[in-house]
């Protein structure tokens, strides 16, 4: 049902700018489904900012969230493990916000996720 996209995506707002523009070289892939496992860390600063309701809202890619970790005292980093379904282009600018905003984002391999508790 969805194609398996590699995003070979490591640490945002390092230089991955090539990496995400050439995440998809054929065009007309963009309108068929795939998804993306990443890994996110949002940095304190930014726990008042919507980031992941802004990667459904204006980008419109499900966001499944697998894991997370993030303290309730707002002194500390979230971490996410996000899996984000929807067509090839709008996970392609959905990561560019992330790169935007200098968040840092990591590509997981889907053969590296253990099912299961």
């Amino acid at each position: 049902m969805f194609a398996e996209t590699q995003y070979n995506c490591s640490f945002s707002g390092y230089g991955s700018e090539d990496a995400i523009a050439n995440s998809s070289d054929v065009d007309s892939d963009d309108t068929r489904p795939t998804r993306a496992n990443i890994t996110v860390r949002i940095a304190k600063d930014y726990h008042q900012e919507p980031v992941i309701s802004h990667l459904i809202s204006k980008y419109g890619v499900t966001v499944n969230i697998t894991a997370a970790l993030l303290g309730e005292n707002k002194q500390e980093d979230g971490w996410f493990n996000l899996e984000l379904q929807g067509t090839n282009r709008q996970i392609r600018s959905a990561l560019n916000y992330l790169n935007e905003l200098d968040v840092e984002f990591w590509h997981q391999n889907t053969s590296d996720r253990h099912e299961g508790w």
